[in-house]
């Protein structure tokens, strides 16, 4: 048998056999009576165990150990069943109902989809499974918590057990602001999720500060630095959570604090989705508008915040950002104002080459098997061992197909866990449980009086309960309210925020909870929505009557899917433009021809509204390197720079994508696109000068 399979035996006959016991027992009673330990000599028992422990409690089950001299065998240990089993929670069947619908938004390319399973059977024990409940498509997603193929998989999934088990981990990493690559060795503290990607933020032991990691930008495989159980201890008083609220010019030492003068147009929505960034106060000087002050580490990116907001806000110091912001407006107007040079074309760039670990046996949705983070085998046997005691006790058969399709395993898989929990014992032939596959893929199981240990659920390990919390946390606000009750009732039973232990999602700023609430009652009663909608491209406020069918998610935020009643076609409304939303006594039908998701796969995902049209965009050398992270590059120049291609269908959007390069981007065509970013530049141009003078 497999060694894998041989300690797994041994940790689940220990913990069988400390919870029948019900009384602390001896190291020298567990070498005698547990599977797995008996017949090895003291050393290598004491090698054995202490490794078992120690995994057990970095799995979050924790023995308990009184110690009555210093000899190992004299210690006495015991397992208290509220360590092992899960307490239950008191779902309702509208939490349970949107747990299952975040799994089936999530499952085809959720980095952490199978914890997620395995925790959702878990914490419905005893109730209809919500993996079966009906489909709810109240919500699509554009944007889901991938891993981004089996590489980064590979990656995040070291870098997830590093945090847990506080070990230094080593790779090589692209830095981008530098152009270069370098080994770096740091103890990794958590996990944020932002805008798409995965970050690490850790103690970097060259720079000997925290730092941030994009784990895309991570070469290479990542390994441990040492072969230690443990390397380091995170900082006491350090929260994840502080780092999920910050904008993108607050990551670093902060150097000083802008003060933006923010237009009555559009004072709301920067009060709305941007205060928690810093603070907002009125302006006496000019009723209606506000001052928003914001701490800030990377002057450019603040400044490509200003100039994507557009004419409706100004800067009040301190001066460096003024004359950052002044030059790259200067920059900008330059570029567009005449004939840009650009310097001739060299080869033109590969086409990125398919990542092998994407071939292959892939989930529901497309997502490659191994392009997600696998659970701990030992959740897998356990949960496994709750289905096959609890249809024991039914004398029910089961479908071997439906319990590969519930765990996500193969069939060789299957019978290899199987046969693990066959051989599960406490000694003098008392066995957990006995079943056997039989050959018209059925299975029939015989409980033994002990499975009572492992009839109810275990606690869910630390990957489990991230892989919960993580997906209430990017869909909850959005998707249904009984996922916020149902996160509540988790960190009760759990004891403990998820969340502590690394993994958050950063929050982006906008906060449309209440709207996002308005707009959830209004589809889930097929109720027609008054909306009052700022259209960025006109500057001006309009009423919009809609039917909305889902909320979704995409590159620049949520969107509500809906029939626009007064276009008569489908449309999505940005919520942070949504100044107010009311649910009207109308109802109406379904459409047909409506379908929600549509947009999913296509510029929700990419960012690129479906258009005919194309813009041809010049990005500077300095900029280039990003450019080609995030872009499809056409063309490649001498100088370094790139040209790539974007598709828009308003100019708008691709003027603000424009301006947002902060003057190291620039249209080449078509010249009517070209036009509006030099229109809008000189409208920033007039507003400044109006304020100097």
């Amino acid at each position: 048998m497999a060694k894998d399979s041989e300690k797994l035996i041994r940790q689940l006959s220990l913990i069988s056999y400390l919870m029948a016991e019900r009384r602390p027992v001896t190291a020298l009673e567990i070498r005698r009576d547990v599977e797995g330990y008996s017949g090895m000599n003291e050393d290598a028992f004491a090698r054995r165990f202490y490794a078992d422990r120690s995994e057990l409690e970095s799995l979050g089950i924790q023995l308990t150990v009184n110690n009555s001299n210093d000899a190992a065998e004299q210690e006495n240990y015991s397992l208290r069943p509220e360590a092992f089993h899960l307490p239950a929670i008191a779902f309702t069947d509208t939490e349970l109902a949107a747990l299952q619908t975040a799994l089936t938004l999530l499952d085809g390319e959720f980095a952490y989809a199978e914890p997620l399973r395995l925790a959702l059977q878990q914490i419905s024990w005893g109730r209809p499974s919500p993996l079966q409940a009906p489909d709810q498509r109240a919500v699509a997603l554009g944007i889901t918590a991938s891993a981004g193929g089996h590489e980064l998989s590979q990656r995040l999934a070291k870098v997830e057990t590093a945090i847990f088990r506080h070990k230094t981990i080593t790779f090589d990493y692209y830095t981008m602001a530098r152009d270069e690559t370098g080994p770096r060795r740091v103890d990794p503290y958590f996990l944020l999720f932002r805008g798409g990607q995965f970050y690490l933020l850790g103690h970097s032991h060259e720079r000997r500060a925290l730092r941030v990691f994009r784990l895309s930008r991570i070469q290479g495989k990542v390994a441990y630095a040492t072969k230690a159980e443990h390397d380091f201890r995170r900082p006491a008083g350090l929260d994840p959570r502080e780092y999920a609220h910050r904008a993108e010019w607050q990551f670093g030492r902060p150097v000083d604090t802008a003060r933006i003068h923010v237009s009555q147009r559009i004072a709301w929505q920067v009060e709305r989705h941007f205060d928690t960034f810093g603070a907002v106060e009125g302006d006496p000087e000019d009723e209606g508008a506000i001052v928003f002050s914001t701490p800030y580490a990377d002057l450019r990116l603040l400044a490509a915040w200003v100039l994507r907001m557009g004419e409706h806000v100004r800067v009040l110091g301190p001066p460096e950002l003024e004359r950052e912001v002044a030059q790259r407006t200067e920059l900008l107007h330059r570029r567009h104002a005449g004939e840009l040079e650009v310097a001739a074309s060299v080869a033109a760039p590969a086409e990125p080459a398919a990542d092998e670990g994407d071939v292959g046996r892939t989930r529901r949705g497309g997502a490659p098997a191994d392009a997600v983070i696998r659970p701990e085998r030992f959740a897998r046997l356990v949960t496994l061992a709750s289905i096959l005691i609890e249809a024991g006790r039914r004398g029910a058969l089961l479908d071997a197909g439906d319990v590969r399709e519930r765990l996500q395993i193969s069939d060789a898989e299957l019978r290899e866990d199987v046969n693990v929990l066959n051989v599960v014992s406490f000694g003098g032939g008392t066995y957990v449980l006995y079943a056997e596959l039989t050959d018209d893929g059925r299975i029939e199981v015989d409980p033994e009086p002990y499975a009572d240990n492992f009839a109810r659920p275990a606690r869910l390990l630390p990957v489990e309960a991230k892989a919960l919390v993580f997906a209430i946390d990017l869909l909850g606000l959005h998707l249904h309210p009984g996922l916020i009750s149902a996160r509540d009732k988790l960190v009760d039973a759990l004891g403990h925020d998820p969340t502590d232990h690394g993994l958050v999602v950063a929050s982006g700023g906008a906060d449309d909870s209440d709207l996002a609430a308005v707009v959830s009652r209004a589809i889930g009663e097929r109720r027609v929505l008054e909306l009052d909608y700022y259209k960025a491209n006109e500057d001006e406020f309009s009423t919009r009557t809609i039917e909305p069918y889902a909320l979704t998610n995409g590159r620049e935020g949520w969107y509500v899917a809906s029939f626009d009643l007064d276009k008569e076609a489908v449309r999505h409304f940005r919520l942070d433009r949504v100044r107010r939303a009311a649910v009207t006594e109308r109802t109406f039908q379904p459409r047909a021809e409506v379908d929600p998701a549509a947009a999913v796969d296509g510029w929700l995902r990419t960012g690129e509204v479906e258009a005919s049209r194309t813009a041809r965009v010049w990005i500077s050398p300095e900029r280039a390197r990003w450019a080609r992270e995030e872009r499809r590059v056409h063309q490649e120049l001498e100088d370094g720079a790139v040209i790539v291609k974007l598709s828009f269908a308003g100019t708008d959007w691709l003027v603000r994508e424009v301006l947002a390069e902060a003057g190291d981007a620039a249209v080449l065509a078509p010249a009517d696109a070209r036009d509006a970013v030099l229109a809008a530049v000189e409208r920033v141009r007039g507003e400044s000068l109006g304020a100097r003078l």
